[in-house]
């Protein structure tokens, strides 16, 4: 269990259960188990916040403990005189073995260098969780665009299968009529033609709803079942606060990737610092023990370990040359600062025109799915009078077929611009970085 998630998980385990059919929360649920990305940027925040005591360990005491074992062989032989006066050779020699025992302890006092680094590593870390963030936020708008992708891609198959078999009653009317003198042979080759090529939209519509399944259970790691849709009575309220600046304002002091961005700027500022601390001395409080012993297999009665002895002193290191290290790493730490400047001036434009884009496509939706239901409402009627006309031959085919071509466009814009409209809802609020989770249960409440 990712500690992060916890508070999100233990939401979503007290959220309302769908009664029947799989809905967004469902979705969702299953995606914060699943979702490959968010888990890549979770291990991602985990492993730079583990720079922290990385960088911190520097300043901390530290200890360390050895054992130093020798063993010295000598060898040869010795001559010595007998009684006779006669020269003999003896065997001689033997092995010594030495033991040290030491103890070192030491803690910096005054390493200006470390104390950038740690502080770097704890920006770092804040930029790190800032993009966590925004990854668990684009997860809302990944989760319910895969869904709305799914409920848009039947509505469209249901669409094209409609009008696939209007095209066909009317080609089988048109035969008929044909067949009776009432109708040219134009009129029959023009339904047949436009019944067989609504035939095969048909097809690829299915191929697309296969299609958009997947890319919902590429997020979710669970096959997709029946899901909920957007019902009819769908609510159409602008943007709160209706001031596209609060919004700007919004983005550029909480969207998460401006944030991100600032603190890496802030993290290589004080690499910086770091990188010119390399000229300054550095200061260290050391304590030492050191004892040795001797052991020899020719006088095994003096092996003993000497006395021990402490040594507690003061170390001071000033740097002189190190080949020009420390100026190229200075100038990489500015060049990276000045990069990152960038970065962050990018992601603050980004921000703010994200929220001002989607703020009036927000203000804007509202009309145009107002437009696309009348313009629904009219085709339909259009079409019917059409169809009226040409059975008493007041119009042609080629005018019904216009006006059923028409309706078609009409009812697929009207399905994308109600699914468009609550999804720019979400990606406003993900421009102002106030995105959550209680958002998405909001969209959940308007599927049925």
């Amino acid at each position: 269990m990712r500690v992060k998630l916890l508070p999100v998980l233990l939401l979503l385990a007290v959220a309302p259960v769908a009664g029947h059919g799989e809905d967004l929360m469902d979705a969702y649920r299953q995606a914060v188990a699943n979702d490959p990305v968010l888990a890549t940027a979770d291990a991602q925040r985990l492993l730079v916040a583990e720079g922290v005591p990385v960088a911190r360990a520097a300043l901390l005491p530290q200890l360390s403990a050895g054992l130093e074992m020798d063993q010295i062989h000598s060898g040869g032989n010795t001559q010595t005189t007998a009684g006779n006066g006669n020269i003999v050779q003896t065997g001689g020699g033997g092995h010594t073995r030495d033991r040290t025992l030491t103890g070192n302890l030491s803690q910096s006092i005054i390493n200006l260098s470390a104390i950038a680094d740690l502080r770097a590593a704890s920006a770092s870390r804040d930029s790190q969780e800032q993009t966590y963030q925004a990854a668990l936020q684009n997860l809302y708008v990944r989760v319910a665009n895969a869904y709305f992708g799914v409920l848009q891609a039947q509505d469209v198959l249901d669409i094209d299968r409609s009008y696939e078999d209007s095209y066909k009653t009317e080609f089988e009317q048109t035969s008929a009529r044909f067949k009776n003198g009432l109708s040219m042979e134009a009129d029959v080759n023009q339904t047949k033609a436009l019944y067989l090529y609504y035939k095969s939209v048909r097809i690829n519509a299915e191929d697309n709803l296969k299609d958009a399944r997947r890319a919902l259970q590429q997020i979710t790691g669970k096959p997709t079942g029946e899901l909920k849709k957007l019902r009819d009575d769908l609510p159409m309220q602008g943007p709160q606060p209706n001031d596209e600046q609060a919004w700007v304002d919004s983005a550029l002091r909480t969207n998460p990737s401006v944030l991100a961005a600032r603190y890496a700027v802030n993290s290589d500022e004080h690499k910086v610092t770091a990188a010119r601390a390399g000229h300054l001395p550095t200061l260290t409080a050391g304590v030492g023990y050191n004892k040795f012993g001797q052991w020899s297999n020719t006088t095994p009665s003096t092996g003993a370990y000497g006395p021990a002895t402490t040594t507690v002193g003061l170390t001071l290191s000033i740097p002189l040359f190190s080949g020009g290290l420390t100026h190229a790493q200075v100038k990489q730490a500015l060049y990276q600062r000045d990069a990152d400047l960038g970065t962050l001036d990018s992601q603050r434009r980004q921000a703010a025109r994200d929220a001002a884009n989607y703020f009036n496509l927000v203000k804007d939706g509202i009309e145009q799915v107002k437009s696309a239901r009348e313009s629904v409402d009219a085709a339909e009627k259009s079409l019917t009078s059409m169809r009226a006309g040409y059975t008493i031959g007041t119009q042609s085919m080629t005018n019904v077929v216009f006006a059923i071509q028409y309706v078609a466009n009409s009812q697929f814009q009207y399905t994308a611009a109600r699914y468009q409209f609550v999804l720019n809802k979400l990606l406003l609020k993900q421009a102002a970085g106030t995105i959550d989770m209680h958002d998405l249960a909001a969209v959940n409440g308007l599927l049925q």
